[in-house]
């Protein structure tokens, strides 16, 4: 079996993919462009993420969506295990947002210019003067149910486990004064982890935890990234639980 589905992966769902991918850049350029990119910036990469999941085989099972309220903007947070932790996001957390990326990322053939088109952030974490232009950048963006995702491992994990969070993703979140809701993904790296392009059918959990909300001072840098920690981890697989190695797992 796994060796008719590698034909399947690599004949008919990864071309089927490549398609779709240059397509729904396509279409989310041109929509952002000359229409809205709040709207064209998340609703095709939304259908392209379910389509991908369902031709690659992979189920997403939601739990905690009742958590959040689509007319909220909120600071999304959540672990990075695999590739597909971004199909799972954008295609079944049902909710509009911006992405927070790398600026390397804006470099990807055709789809850094379409997620620019649709307004989504790159950050430049190397200056300073850069951080503060993405805060204000951030702000006009987030209002009316528009919200946040960000990944602040950084990148994505080599064995499963979580990578220690940077500061820095905290920071910007605190920046917000809004809402920020602990994701977990589990299941990404048993699919396709980091070091193989070899996708493996099955099942991800996608758990949208409660929101933590600001003080009257706002948030507590250190106190929220401990929360968030927390929180993720109560929904990941006990094999999945502890700090990364940083190295392949055998």
């Amino acid at each position: 079996m796994r060796f008719l589905y590698l034909i399947y992966q690599w004949l008919i769902a990864a071309p089927l993919f490549i398609v779709a991918t240059f397509i729904t850049a396509i279409v989310t350029s041109i929509g952002s462009i000359l229409l809205n990119g709040d709207f064209w910036g998340y609703w095709p990469p939304h259908y392209w993420s379910r389509f991908t999941c369902w031709i690659f085989l992979i189920r997403v099972k939601v739990k905690g969506r009742e958590n959040i309220d689509k007319k909220t903007s909120y600071i999304f947070v959540a672990n990075h295990q695999g590739a597909f932790d971004i199909f799972s996001i954008y295609g079944f957390l049902n909710h509009n947002f911006k992405w927070l990326m790398k600026k390397s990322l804006e470099k990807i053939f055709m789809v850094g210019a379409a997620c620019r088109r649709a307004n989504h952030i790159f950050v430049d974490d190397s200056k300073i003067a850069a951080i503060k232009e993405t805060i204000s950048k951030a702000e006009s963006t987030l209002k009316d149910g528009m919200s946040l995702v960000i990944f602040p491992e950084g990148s994505r994990s080599w064995d499963g486990k979580m990578i220690p969070f940077k500061r820095g993703a905290f920071m910007l979140a605190s920046e917000f004064n809004l809402p920020v809701v602990p994701v977990t993904i589990e299941g990404s790296f048993a699919r396709m982890p980091r070091y193989t392009y070899q996708i493996t059918p099955g099942k991800i959990i996608l758990t949208i935890h409660h929101p933590i909300l600001p003080g009257p001072k706002g948030f507590n840098t250190k106190q929220l990234m401990a929360d968030c920690k927390t929180a993720i981890e109560s929904g990941l697989k006990p094999e999945n639980l502890g700090e990364s190695s940083g190295q392949r797992v055998m």
